[in-house]
C-alpha cells in the first residue's frame, strides 16, 4: 500500500508516476503558491475533464469559519441512518491525505483507496496539461471525478477557504447550502473584518437554493441576508427560523411549528449543540418528510469527527501520564475555537473538577494570543510544543513567550511525549490534559497515539 502525505507540504510522497518526481510534488510545483483564490483555473480543468461537477449527486455545500466539519459529520450520520449513500469532501486531513475524499459504497462510506486517488489525480494532471493550478484545486477536480463515477444519494461538500472563489464553488445548483458561524480567520485571504469575511462565505449562496445559517453575530448575518435578498436565496436562520438548546440533559430543536426532544450529541461541547441544530435544519431541507426522529436520534449519537474535543481512548500516549488522567484533543486554531474549547473546559470542571494542563502547538499564520487568552483562570499550566515537519509552526519557545505574556505559567517542551511527562510530574494526581491549537498537531497526536 502506498503512503500519502500528512499535509499539503508533502512529507510522505505518493508513488512516482514518472521518473523520480512524485505525483504530489509535481502537482504542487504547478503553482507553488498554495492558496490563490480563483475559479478560472479549476473551471478550465473541469472542462478538460468533461465536467464531472455536472454529474455529481445532490450537493450540500458548507462554508463558515468554525463547525463545518462537525455539521457535515452530523448530516452524514443522519443521512446514513436513513439508509442514504453519502460522499464527503473535507479538508484538511488529520493523518492521511486520502481522508479528504470519502466515497459511498455498498458496505457504507469509506475514504477513497490510495490507488484510486492516485488514478484520479493522474487523470487531472494529464488533463491540466502543465497549466497553473493549486494543489487544492487539482485535488478537488480529482475528487469530483471520483464522486461522479460512484453512485450516491448525497455529496457533503466543504469549502476549503472562504466560499466565493473557493474551488468547490463550481456547483451551479446545490440541493442546499449551509453557513456555520463566521469569525476572524485567514485574514490574509478573506479580509480583516467580519463583513469582508462574511461576503466571501456568502458567495456559496445560489438563486432559489435554500441556505441554513448557523448562529451568527449581527454583522455577518446582515451580509448574508443582503446577498440572499440580492440573488433570491431563501434563508433558514438560527434564532429566527429554528432554535436549539439544552434542557434537562436533552437537546431541544424547535421551529415555529415543531418541537423535537432529542438526545445530546455525541460530540462534546456546548458549541456542538449549535452545530447539531444547524445539521438538523440542513437535513430537514435535504430530506423533507423522509426525515424521521429515529434517524435524528441515531445521527446525533453516532456522528464521528476526530480531534474535536475528543477524549482519547486507550493508546500509546497514556504511558506518559499518571493513572486516571484524561487526555483530550482538539484541532481548533482561532479565537472563536479557543473560546468554545475554554467554555467546554469550564463545563467539564463544573461536572468533574480536575486540574487542567494545556499542551499547545500552533501555526505562525494563526493569532496565538487570541486563541490562548480565553483559557485564563481555567488551566494550571501550559506546555508548548513545536509541530513536527511543519516549517510554518511556532517553536515551543516562541509560543511560551506568548503564553507568558498572557499571564500563564508556561514551560516550553520538545514534543508531545516530553510535555506529557512534564505535566505528569507537575500534577502529582489525576488530571485533565488538553492538547490543542492545530489540526496538524492533532494529526500528529493521533498518529503517535495509534488512533
Amino acid at each position: 500500500m502506498t503512503t500519502l502525505p500528512h499535509s499539503d507540504e508533502g512529507r510522505s510522497p505518493l508513488p512516482s508516476v514518472a521518473g523520480s518526481i512524485t505525483l504530489l510534488e509535481r502537482l504542487k510545483a504547478l503553482h507553488p503558491q498554495s492558496i490563490d483564490l480563483s475559479l478560472g483555473r479549476i473551471e478550465r480543468l473541469l472542462a478538460a475533464l468533461g465536467h464531472p461537477e455536472r454529474r455529481l449527486p445532490p450537493v450540500v455545500h458548507v462554508a463558515g469559519t468554525n463547525g463545518k466539519g462537525s455539521l457535515i459529520a452530523f448530516v452524514r450520520a443522519i443521512a446514513e441512518a436513513l439508509g442514504k449513500r453519502v460522499h464527503v469532501y473535507t479538508s484538511p486531513h488529520l493523518i492521511n491525505f486520502h481522508e479528504r475524499v470519502v466515497l459511498a459504497g455498498p458496505d457504507g462510506a469509506a475514504p477513497i483507496t490510495e490507488d484510486r486517488l492516485v488514478d484520479c489525480l493522474a487523470s487531472a494532471e494529464a488533463a491540466n496539461g502543465g497549466e497553473l493550478i493549486t494543489l487544492f484545486e487539482i485535488t478537488t477536480a480529482a475528487a469530483f471525478l471520483a464522486f461522479a463515477e460512484a453512485p450516491a444519494d448525497l455529496l457533503l461538500l466543504e469549502t476549503g477557504l472562504g466560499g466565493r472563489l473557493d474551488a468547490t464553488n463550481v456547483v451551479d445548483k446545490p440541493l442546499v447550502t449551509s453557513i456555520t458561524p463566521i469569525s476572524i480567520d485567514h485574514v490574509s485571504f478573506l479580509g480583516h473584518t467580519l463583513t469582508a469575511i462574511a461576503g466571501e462565505k456568502a458567495g456559496i449562496l445560489k438563486p432559489s437554493v435554500p441556505c441554513i445559517v448557523g448562529r451568527q453575530e449581527a454583522e455577518p448575518l446582515k451580509v448574508i441576508e443582503a446577498r440572499a435578498d440580492e440573488i433570491g436565496a431563501p434563508l433558514h436562520v438560527f434564532g429566527r427560523d429554528f432554535d436549539v438548546f439544552e434542557q434537562h440533559r436533552r437537546m431541544i430543536f424547535q421551529t415555529a411549528s415543531r418541537l423535537i426532544d432529542l438526545p445530546l450529541p455525541r460530540l462534546n461541547g456546548r458549541h456542538q449543540i449549535d452545530n447539531a441544530g444547524a445539521a438538523i435544519a440542513t437535513a430537514s431541507v435535504a430530506f423533507g418528510d423522509a426525515l424521521t426522529i429515529e434517524a435524528l436520534e441515531q445521527g446525533l449519537t453516532h456522528a464521528e469527527w476526530p480531534a474535536r474535543l475528543e477524549r482519547l481512548g486507550d493508546g500509546a500516549l497514556y504511558q506518559y501520564v499518571g493513572d486516571g488522567t484524561e487526555i483530550w484533543l482538539d484541532g481548533g486554531h482561532n479565537a472563536a475555537a479557543g473560546q468554545a474549547i475554554a467554555h467546554a473546559l469550564a463545563e467539564f470542571e463544573e461536572r468533574v473538577p480536575r486540574a487542567v494542563h494545556l499542551i499547545w502547538g500552533m501555526m505562525e499564520t494563526k493569532d496565538a494570543h487570541a486563541f490562548i487568552a480565553p483559557f485564563e483562570g481555567l488551566v494550571e499550566r501550559v506546555y508548548t510544543v513545536p509541530i513536527p515537519e511543519e516549517a510554518n509552526a511556532f517553536s515551543g519557545e516562541a509560543l511560551a513567550e506568548i503564553a507568558a505574556s498572557e499571564g500563564f505559567d508556561v514551560t516550553p517542551t520538545s514534543g508531545i511525549a516530553h510535555a506529557l511527562m512534564q505535566s505528569r510530574a507537575a500534577l502529582g494526581r489525576p488530571g485533565r490534559v488538553l492538547i490543542c491549537g492545530s489540526l496538524y498537531l492533532a494529526g500528529h497526536v493521533l498518529k503517535l497515539h495509534g488512533s
